[in-house]
């Protein structure tokens, strides 16, 4: 009996050492990364956002960011250590060893007319003829009389002093640490062990296989599902205009699992007549249009309509239940972007290029997502090539005061970031009565926007030139530069109810609409841009053969211009056949609107010499890359017949009129971009 309490006795120390093992490191490791890390602000503090309560850390919201699913496990499982130290702490107290000399109150080894007169005196206090008390007999037959008995026999206590039991040497028990009642195989609950053993070795394997491949059946890595990927894939083509990106954007499987209501009829009614403008409507045909639009499925109708009217920004006349449906499809509307530009910049062609023309138009819709501006706000109007879109990224900014700052000639809002503060705010005072409060809101989110510049490099490795068919590397050091000194940090979007951060795209494209290489860019992670900056050079170092002292140099500078706000992108392309090619390298940000850069370079293809003789070609012979800084954002006629064109869309007559001569070195040429408010251009 006393093994069978033993064994149920072990089975909630087991159940504390499982938890403690995992529990204890894993909270000291978070509770030292909380007290650690550096408290740096990196949202954006103007009173257009803090009045937004995006960022406002009030009770509600601290209690909320605290009540994840991670943080409420780790604080029920140390209540529930707590109960069991308790539970523990009990059972020892109530178990008690047999211990005859500690009974009578006496020590070790005491003679046997100490023995006796202690059994007197204990009898006194607790025979049943002395002490009526049921718990004193008790504890006289259990523990008195059995002490006594065990001392005063000879047998007996020798076994006691020399095993430390009266019954003699004891054998080895073997205890499992688990429920007496789950041992006990022949009462009632004798199944239940063998039902655990089940379910935990067998039911539980299959159940967490099952939901793991119907989960992965149904959605790819990003959770983005596979009838959305497949949607994204057919409808993008390589002539989709940015305003048909949504129309691509919005056929996503998530957004089709949004349930229409009959209740929502009427609003949706009346918030298309508030976005019809916005819609790709022919107005020569309205009639049969507006028919067209509401005869497509339900789903896509009210999709549209709601994205639409974050873009206008007209979501507070929308019912609580349609504005829950917006911040849900606002909440899918990241991973979904990023999943669209990859189905746009997926290699398509013979040479593995993507398409050029969707991929600006989805970086484009989704700066419009996040700061909640209307793609016709970006159309070219009047003397601005740009719209009066990247304005109402500036908070207290509307239509109106764009068109009373325009009449100061300021046309585009470069012309309005290139000026001083003072100019700028006589300029705000004077023509938008802007108050000295509105004002300093506008320079806070001048300063968080970022200022990009590109130094790239292009070359043949180990080689002098780049001949057709050459294994092209491409380097390219992406720096941001911020107002306020910060490298990493979340935009300004108080419409946007999420916290979203800046990501950009590194595109090089040719003049044919073909995306020759791309790549996602981010300034959040320092520590992972410094490993995969440090593992390239020394790659791309001992590749070339350089020694052990300057591989440590290079690697020493590229760590220290990662840390001062550059990225490093490097990639690889086959060099085309032999001719002359006009490339762009576009730097997209996928949050903020005119804060985009890129250089244009022509580089020149070398037919493929005999072996041998690639090293000796002639000097006029060496192919030479040349580049030319162009960082206005210029419109031409649109090869496409629709009626909003990007602000990357450009003619042959505007390449052309882009190149200039760069610097050649080794069939490399570098170029860079400070930011995108240059519009000098040089001609051969």
């Amino acid at each position: 009996m006393a093994a069978k309490e033993e064994n149920s006795g072990l089975f909630p120390i087991f159940v504390l050492t499982m938890i403690a093992l995992p529990l204890v490191p894993y909270t000291v490791f978070n509770l030292y990364h909380t007290f650690t890390k550096k408290a740096k602000d990196i949202t954006c503090r103007c009173s257009v956002c803090f009045h937004s309560g995006k960022y406002r850390k009030s009770l509600f919201k601290r209690i909320s960011n605290f009540s994840t699913y991670s943080n409420l496990t780790i604080v029920l499982l140390w209540v529930l250590m707590a109960i069991l130290i308790f539970y523990i702490n009990q059972i020892n107290t109530e178990i008690q060893i047999f211990e005859p000399f500690s009974i009578l109150g006496l020590e070790s080894g005491a003679s046997d007319a100490e023995i006796k007169k202690a059994y007197r005196r204990l009898s006194i206090l607790y025979h049943p003829d002395k002490n009526p008390d049921p718990e004193a007999h008790k504890y006289f037959i259990d523990f008195i009389s059995k002490a006594y008995q065990a001392l005063t026999d000879p047998v007996s206590r020798e076994n006691f002093e020399k095993y430390g039991h009266p019954d003699g040497r004891q054998g080895l028990q073997m205890g499992i640490a688990l429920p007496q009642f789950l041992l006990n195989i022949d009462g009632p609950s004798g199944g239940i062990l063998l039902l655990g053993i089940v379910g935990v070795c067998i039911v539980l394997p299959l159940t967490v296989t099952v939901i793991y491949l119907s989960r992965s059946s149904k959605y790819t890595g990003n959770y983005v599902m596979h009838h959305t990927m497949y949607a994204y894939f057919h409808l993008m083509k390589p002539s989709l205009a940015p305003s048909k990106v949504i129309d691509a954007f919005i056929h996503a499987a998530e957004y089709m699992e949004i349930p229409v209501r009959r209740t929502d009829d009427e609003s949706l009614q009346k918030l298309f007549l508030l976005v019809r403008s916005e819609l790709n409507l022919d107005l020569r045909n309205i009639r049969q249009e507006q028919a067209k639009f509401w005869k497509q499925h339900p789903a896509l109708v009210k999709s549209e309509l709601l994205m639409q009217a974050h873009l206008t920004r007209e979501t507070a006349a929308l019912s609580p239940s349609l504005h829950h449906d917006v911040k849900k499809m606002l909440s899918l509307a990241p991973r979904l972007l990023e999943e669209l530009m990859k189905m746009a910049i997926i290699p398509r062609t013979q040479q593995g290029h993507g398409w050029l023309r969707p991929a600006i138009g989805v970086v484009e819709l989704s700066q419009s997502i996040i700061q909640a501006v209307p793609l016709s706000a970006r159309k070219s109007s009047g003397a601005s090539s740009e719209g009066y879109g990247p304005f109402l990224q500036l908070p207290h900014f509307s239509e109106s005061v764009v068109k009373k700052i325009a009449r100061k000639k300021v046309r585009t809002f470069q012309d309005f970031r290139d000026m001083k503060q003072q100019e700028r705010a006589e300029l705000l005072a004077q023509t938008a009565d802007f108050s000295a409060e509105e004002y300093q809101d506008v320079e806070m989110v001048l300063d968080m926007m970022p200022s990009i510049s590109i130094d790239l490099t292009c070359e043949t490795e180990g080689e002098e030139g780049i001949q057709e068919g050459d294994i092209v590397t491409m380097q390219a050091w992406i720096t941001l530069h911020r107002g306020n000194g910060l490298i990493g940090a979340l935009p300004h979007a108080p419409h946007f109810p999420y916290e979203k951060e800046e990501s950009f795209w590194l595109l090089l494209a040719d003049s044919m609409n073909d995306v020759w290489m791309s790549q996602k860019v981010n300034f959040m992670d320092e520590a992972t841009a410094i490993i995969a900056a440090s593992k390239a050079i020394q790659e791309l170092k001992e590749g070339s053969g350089a020694n052990t002292r300057e591989i440590s140099t290079a690697v020493k500078e590229a760590i220290d211009r990662v840390k001062s706000g550059s990225r490093l992108v490097m990639g690889k392309f086959q060099a085309p056949p032999e001719g002359n090619y006009n490339l762009t390298s576009y730097c997209l940000c996928d949050s903020w609107i005119g804060c985009d850069a890129k250089c244009n370079i022509r580089l020149k293809i070398l037919k493929r010499s005999r072996a041998g003789t690639r090293g000796i070609a002639a000097a006029d012979e060496v192919p030479s890359l040349e580049d030319g800084v162009e960082e206005e954002e210029e419109k031409g006629e649109d090869d496409y017949d629709e009626d909003y064109e990007s602000e990357y869309s450009e003619d042959d007559e505007d390449i052309k009129g882009k190149e200039s001569k760069g610097t050649t070195v080794n069939g490399s040429a570098h170029a860079r971009v400070d930011d995108s408010s240059s519009d000098d251009s040089k001609n051969d």
